[in-house]
């Protein structure tokens, strides 16, 4: 028996999603929460603006009161996060909840080329990228079930914060949904004394690359500090005590793993990677590499949220959260397809058919389903009439 799954099937699952969890009313009769999903959705497929969404479609109210609209909808950056975290985790499998899972944890980071709107806090400062040092940074927590990343939990990191308490936030929020974890695959933004020593008193047990930091190996005393362990050409175990600036020690285990450029980036050679652990007893250092790498699987799973986050040029970080939040959860309703309806069922464990619907696809079908609505704008006024083609 086979069914047949609509876009308007999917565009009601996510309208309904975001209009419970984020609790969306009616700004006008005119502009109501679905015509505002509307437009949102022509944002986040065509990667415009708001404003741009409104002029693409027929019988969209004007920019200005999609705005005011959606303003309306905005409450403070608290309450707004955890309406968006109740929408993450309105689709997850509950069988999340029988075992302990391995969770990664990353910082995403989006240039910014303005100035803050209230506070300097808003405006996170990192290694430049895209011309910019400043970003409005995020953090989220997400798990790879069985070849399905789902993201559990969504955070705003300010200027100044401490890692440690974006950390506790993300997994206090984890464990509010009954997840039990395993493991933290941590990305090496998160290398530092106050991590470590948190991590360690809540026995968590962590897996993280190490940041290379001493002299290098070419210096006349020798490498010194982490740098020690990249000129090894042999992989194996050892210890190393991390310093802070104000004499705080924390004493992780290390893992070096060692392979084979063969060419890759022109290079040849071996190419040590130097890994941290601690509560962890793995069988091998390719064990770890392996383990490590499927923390990589968050990377694309920002690169598809990218795909699903409408542009703004707003100086409102609410705004701009929830812009990123509901690129997360349409995401997160990608998935959920995936696995709940269009999998198909085999012994062991489902089998996925991503080529059925791939994600841009199911931007697509809301796009398409807005335009069905409201209709779509395709001509424009002009001071001039479109000239005939003569033909010589």
């Amino acid at each position: 028996m086979h069914y047949t799954i609509t876009r308007a099937a999917v565009h009601q699952h996510a309208y309904e999603l975001l209009h419970t969890c984020l609790r969306l009313r009616d700004y006008s009769p005119s502009c109501t929460a679905r015509t505002l999903c509307h437009v949102l959705f022509v944002a986040c497929c065509r990667l415009c603006s708001l404003s741009a969404a409104c002029f693409s479609l027929a019988t969209a109210p004007s920019r200005e009161t999609v705005r005011k609209g959606w303003l309306a909808q905005l409450s403070a950056r608290d309450e707004l996060l955890r309406r968006l975290n109740n929408a993450l985790s309105v689709d997850i499998p509950r069988a999340l909840r029988k075992r302990r899972q391995q969770l990664a944890i990353d910082l995403v980071l989006i240039p910014y080329h303005g100035q803050p709107m209230v506070d300097l806090s808003e405006v996170y400062r990192s290694q430049a990228k895209d011309g910019t040092s400043h970003f409005h940074a995020y953090a989220t927590a997400y798990v790879n079930y069985r070849g399905q990343r789902y993201t559990l939990a969504l955070t705003t990191v300010e200027c100044g914060e401490k890692l440690q308490e974006v950390i506790k936030r993300l997994l206090r929020r984890v464990a509010a949904l009954g997840i039990a974890i395993r493991m933290l695959l941590l990305d090496r933004g998160f290398w530092s004394v106050a991590v470590i020593r948190y991590l360690q008193a809540a026995r968590y047990p962590f897996l993280m690359p190490v940041v290379l930091r001493g002299r290098k190996d070419d210096h006349p005393q020798g490498p010194s500090g982490t740098r020690v362990f990249a000129v090894r050409k042999q992989g194996g175990f050892d210890e190393y005590t991390l310093t802070a600036a104000d004499g705080q020690t924390a004493r992780v285990r290390i893992c070096v793993h060692c392979r084979n450029y063969d060419g890759q980036w022109d290079r040849h050679g071996r190419q040590p990677l130097v890994y941290a652990l601690w509560k962890l007893e793995p069988s091998s250092t390719g064990w770890v590499r392996e383990t490590y790498r499927k923390r990589f699987a968050i990377e694309t799973s920002y690169r598809q949220a990218h795909q699903a986050r409408a542009r703004t040029s707003t100086r409102d970080p609410v705004m701009r959260l929830l812009l990123v939040g509901v690129a997360l959860v349409l995401r997160n309703v990608w998935v959920w397809l995936h696995y709940a309806v269009l999998s198909s069922p085999r012994r062991g464990n489902r089998s996925l058919n991503l080529d059925l619907l791939p994600f841009k696809d199911l931007l697509l079908w809301l796009q398409h389903q807005a335009e069905y609505e409201l209709g779509w704008c395709d001509e424009i006024l002009a001071d001039r009439p479109m000239p005939t083609f003569a033909k010589r």
